[in-house]
């Protein structure tokens, strides 16, 4: 079984930044894959941020390139979501996810809501 801790959400006007973090933790030894993060807008589905893989290759949803960076820390079994620049359209509750012990495993969700 995986757990996720999320943390680094919040409220924040529009242009300024947040970082988010998510610690991956288990009852037996986790042999990750890919480590990432999703968001959900209400009314809008699941969509992809930004997802790394184990030897940190990244890879980002259209809306954040060149604003969000993802980075991850294999010896802490963490993964980070830099975001610049923030706008409105950036609401919406970030989850994290992690490939581990052949499953998908999501984090509770922390909410980022940007004012205009």
């Amino acid at each position: 079984q995986v757990q996720l801790v999320e943390s680094g959400g919040g409220l924040v006007q529009s242009g300024e930044s947040l970082r988010l973090s998510c610690a991956a933790s288990g009852s037996s030894r986790l042999s990750i894959g890919v480590m990432g993060w999703y968001r959900e807008a209400p009314g809008k589905q699941r969509e992809l941020v930004a997802i790394t893989t184990s030897d940190g290759y990244p890879r980002y949803g259209d809306s954040v390139k060149d604003r969000f960076t993802i980075s991850r820390d294999n010896a802490q079994n963490a993964v980070y979501l830099q975001m610049n620049n923030l706008k409105p359209e950036d609401t919406a509750v970030y989850f994290c996810y992690v490939r581990a012990l052949n499953s998908n495993n999501w984090g509770q969700g922390t909410q980022v809501t940007v004012s205009s």
